[in-house]
């Protein structure tokens, strides 16, 4: 019951993809839909495999600097099949939220900042935790270190000293170590200090009074009597007071110099209302996260100011009045909500049952990937199989490398792609003998962005022309997944290429000087065209084809006596018809001829 009660603030399993690996996210806010439902808002994590190789190498370099700032060789000691599981376990915080169905949500998981005092395999060890160092940017594709990292070392802790015995003396000079700024010992009664912190802060009053910024930022004595009574004008009295020696009367000098009283302010009296507003919108949004809030909205405030500035609004009442707000806000949402086990089957999964044949029917389907070993661990015997990467790679996990793959993203031994050890039971050649690249993950089975130029050897090309008979690429080209030969074909290439080279394979051509070639033309010009045959007879005493019409008995529409083959543009240029005036002579022409016989 505990294990499916999911509260605000854990880290948890989405799942939107079947074949995916799930997502990690950590939930702010349960809200409850105006359907019914149940969505979480969630801060995004995002693991090695969703950030660019630019962004990837930017992590190692970083992780390899902590390594040499720590002096700590264990990443470099553990072994490769270590190294490539811990990569698994990194994560990259973001500043992203998204809000998701809490139907979603698959389980728990842990997600620390990276300790640098604890044992990188002790994250192995556990199952389901995760460690993040860096913040990743999704919109800006940036990568930076994140500032709520834990301080442990001689840099940031002192180094204490040995207890000195009774008689042993201190060699170190106290002077140069620490500065006295009060002597509760002096001459002065608490009544006294109380009254000189009266006319300190009537002081403070009348100059904020005499200070026309002042008077526009707090118009009212009340105001101005509020301001002048902080802590900055205590502190400024009592170190008044301790630097005259605890002597009332110089001291009460030094709160009105000769140029007029002494106006002390604090960054709550310095900041502007506009500048308030700015700082609790960059608060909302980033939280205490005081580089960020004063890179992004008060650049022009140091971030002593910003962080001064930040405790001195939370003694305000308006602090008090937007954490009510957030209170009340906190009340109407749902503070856990109870998601039970997934227990869908995944559409992934291989049946590898065989159903009887019914009335002859022919073979049932095979089993995509059926008979090879686990892309990841290499067994080939599992209760429960799926199917992995790209479908026309037919590749498959066993269960536990399954669950290993959706939880952690990756495989869990290193493959090949990795310049590490090829697996066992692959199919890493091609049908032609050459290995396959792109065999192992589904990463690299699509296309690449990159373009690439296959270059061959000019052996290879001359290969491919002197044994033509033996490698038959028209036969090929429509058989292209049969094998072929390829030593063999070298093999006869080399014995080919000798006699290939004592037999020219062209011609020398002799070119005839431009001189006899003009000569040439002058002696033999281009032949005069004879004018048709029916242009000298005159054809005003004859009419048109009305008196005998032509009749077209090859086709019955409009394009007259043109064949098949000109119609469709199969008997390469068109023939030209003769006009019907050529006609009508050619037929005058023969009335003639047999007039004469």
């Amino acid at each position: 019951m505990a294990a499916n009660m999911y509260r605000v603030g854990d880290y948890v399993y989405f799942e939107n993809s079947s074949s995916n690996p799930l997502l990690i996210r950590r939930i702010e806010e349960l809200n409850k839909t105006a359907n019914g439902n149940v969505e979480a808002k969630v801060v995004c994590f995002y693991r090695r495999r969703d950030i660019s190789g630019t962004l990837i190498a930017l992590a190692d370099k970083h992780a390899r600097e902590m390594e040499e700032e720590m002096e700590n060789t264990e990443m470099s000691e553990l072994p490769e099949k270590q190294k490539h599981q811990l990569r698994h376990r990194e994560l990259f915080l973001s500043r992203q939220l998204e809000s998701l169905p809490a139907t979603h949500i698959r389980g728990k998981c842990c997600v620390t900042l990276l300790n640098e005092t604890e044992a990188l395999t002790s994250y192995l060890e556990r199952e389901d935790a995760f460690f993040y160092s860096l913040v990743y940017d999704p919109q800006q594709k940036t990568l930076l270190a994140d500032k709520g990292e834990i301080r442990v070392g001689n840099k940031y802790q002192a180094d204490v000293t040995d207890l000195l015995q009774e008689d042993e003396e201190d060699g170190r000079d106290l002077s140069k170590m620490e500065e006295k700024v009060w002597d509760p010992t002096s001459s002065l009664t608490e009544k006294h200090i109380d009254q000189f912190l009266v006319v300190a802060r009537s002081v403070g009053t009348f100059a904020r009074a005499l200070d026309c910024s002042s008077s526009v930022r707090q118009p009212s004595l009340h105001m101005s009597a509020a301001a002048a009574s902080r802590d900055i004008t205590l502190f400024h009295a009592m170190d008044t007071l301790h630097a005259a020696g605890y002597d009332m009367t110089r001291a009460l000098a030094s709160l009105v110099p000769q140029g007029g009283p002494v106006l002390c302010r604090d960054e709550m009296e310095e900041w502007s209302a506009s500048e308030a507003n700015l700082f609790e919108e960059a608060l909302e949004k980033y939280g205490k996260d005081f580089t960020d809030i004063q890179q992004d909205f008060l650049p022009w405030k140091s971030l002593t100011s910003i962080i001064e500035y930040y405790y001195m609004w939370k003694t305000t009442d308006r602090y008090v009045q937007q954490k009510r707000l957030k209170a009340a806000e906190a009340e109407s949402k749902l503070k856990q909500v109870y998601i039970p086990n997934y227990n869908k089957p995944n559409p992934n999964q291989l049946v590898n049952s065989v159903k009887p044949l019914v009335n002859g029917a022919g073979a049932p389907p095979q089993t995509p990937g059926l008979g090879r070993a686990c892309e990841s661990c290499y067994t080939s015997s599992s209760i429960q199989w799926y199917s992995w990467g790209p479908p026309n790679m037919q590749c498959r996990l066993c269960a536990s490398c399954w669950t290993y793959w959706k939880k952690y993203g990756g495989l869990k031994m290193p493959t090949r792609l990795e310049n590490e050890r090829p697996g066992p039971n692959r199919a890493t050649m091609s049908p032609h003998g050459l290995p396959l690249r792109h065999s192992g993950s589904p990463k690299f089975a699509a296309k690449t962005r990159q373009a690439f130029y296959l270059q061959t050897s000019a052996v290879t090309r001359a290969a491919r022309r002197l044994c033509q008979d033996l490698i038959r690429p028209r036969y090929l080209a429509r058989h292209p997944y049969l094998p072929v030969n390829s030593a063999a074909v070298k093999a006869e290439s080399v014995l080919r290429l000798p006699e290939k080279l004592k037999k020219p394979s062209l011609k020398p051509v002799e070119r005839k000087p431009l001189e006899s070639v003009v000569r040439y033309l002058e002696a033999h010009p281009r032949p005069v065209k004879e004018p048709p045959r029916g242009a000298c007879i005159s054809t005003g005493s004859l009419t048109p084809i009305k008196a005998s019409p032509i009749l077209n008995h090859g086709s019955p529409t409009i394009l007259g006596k043109r064949s098949y083959e000109q119609h469709n543009g199969l008997d390469g240029k068109p023939k030209m018809l003769a006009s019907q005036w050529d006609i009508v002579a050619k037929r005058t022409m023969a009335d003639e001829v047999h007039e004469l016989d």
